[in-house]
């Protein structure tokens, strides 16, 4: 596989915890519970799978055997003297996947323990943590072309990540969920149910100005920030890190296929399905004018062809596909997309939540729910 591919595979478990290193007061000192959801990434070597093509599948199952130790117990009785914060619990896992299950080439393993924050531990043990804030406003595009369905008054439940990255040197915890939270709470009373173009510094305000706004005035109060995501709706956004921008559009497919080299006895050979989420990430520079680095609506026209070839058919008959596995199609669809948007520089396609490859063209950008 390309050197650009990284393999990635997700697997939920519930466990109960007491994080008795947080002060007395704090809602997560006492015992209580999570649906947690452990993710990994991995740059694995060639042979390192069964058979080309099973990277997934594998890779899945030796997270599943780390996570079932976990599931429905009490994590500090299996961390022991570690305190099991996020941090801690990813480290435990990382040690487990390597000593144990002798996984290869782990670049990141994380620790989502709610739908809205989460952990990403680097193999440097950079801890890249990120919370979800929400709120409900009014925009409109004043530049766009006449007719541009932007361009009218409209509404959205905007979404936004503060990430944050920071060495944890081991630490159990790197920055606490309940800071984040404190710095973001004024702006939600600026932004939520609010008109946005009314805002000082907001009178175009596209998903990228949003993220660029955020971004002057959260740094100043959180030097660890490292990039702000804003989701316009739940399949598009903007990320900005101070410097570059960048967009992603997301979307759903659902195809058919075989493995052609996985062995006869292997479910992987039969012709099967699945719903896959596939989401295109493009970095460019902002156009001054427009305030976006590429129309979102561009995004899906220019990509359309590409789509109607994928969605609902056989993708064992695609031309120039050399077999159905997640890290092959993930690059075929990085080197056909970039023909009509040479902006794209990443694509990730999971077969299951979490689960697949992702192509890096360049910079791998900044982790994103799954």
């Amino acid at each position: 596989m390309s050197p650009h591919t990284l393999f990635t595979a997700s697997c939920n478990f519930e466990s109960a915890r007491q994080v008795g290193l947080l002060p007395s007061g704090h809602k997560a000192h006492g015992l209580h519970g999570h649906s947690f959801l452990a993710k990994i990434r991995a740059d694995l070597p060639a042979a390192w799978a069964p058979f080309p093509g099973a990277e997934v599948h594998a890779l899945g199952e030796r997270l599943a055997a780390c996570t079932g130790q976990l599931d429905y117990r009490l994590i500090n009785e299996v961390l022991g003297s570690q305190a099991p914060t996020d941090e801690n619990i990813a480290r435990w896992l990382r040690d487990q996947l390597v000593s144990q299950q002798g996984v290869p080439g782990l670049e990141q393993v994380g620790i989502q323990s709610t739908a809205d924050q989460g952990v990403d531990l680097d193999r440097h043990d950079q801890a890249h943590v990120w919370r979800r804030y929400r709120f409900q406003s009014a925009h409109k595009l004043p530049n766009v072309p006449i007719g541009h369905k932007c361009g009218r008054l409209h509404g959205h439940g905007f979404e936004v990540i503060v990430h944050a990255n920071q060495d944890a040197g081991g630490r159990d915890i790197s920055i606490d969920y309940d800071h984040l939270d404190e710095i973001w709470a004024p702006f939600h009373y600026q932004l939520n149910h609010k008109y946005l173009n009314a805002i000082e510094g907001l009178s175009n305000p596209t998903s990228e100005v949003i993220a660029a706004w955020l971004w002057d005035r959260l740094k100043v109060v959180l030097p660890e920030l490292s990039w702000v995501t804003v989701y316009e709706t739940g399949s598009c956004g903007a990320n900005f890190n101070g410097s570059a921008y960048r967009i992603w559009k997301e979307m759903t497919l659902d195809s058919a296929l075989f493995l052609r080299h996985a062995p006869d006895s292997d479910p992987l050979s039969h012709i099967h399905g699945h719903t896959y989420t596939l989401r295109l990430h493009l970095s460019a520079p902002l156009d001054e004018v427009m305030g976006w680095t590429v129309d979102f609506g561009d995004v899906k026209d220019r990509f359309n062809p590409i789509f109607k070839a994928l969605d609902h058919h056989p993708l064992h008959e695609l031309p120039g596909l050399d077999d159905c596995d997640a890290a092959s199609l993930a690059q075929w669809v990085l080197a056909q997309g970039r023909r009509s948007l040479p902006q794209l520089d990443r694509v990730d396609l999971y077969e299951t939540r979490g689960c697949g490859a992702i192509a890096l063209g360049d910079q791998e950008g900044p982790a994103l729910p799954v």
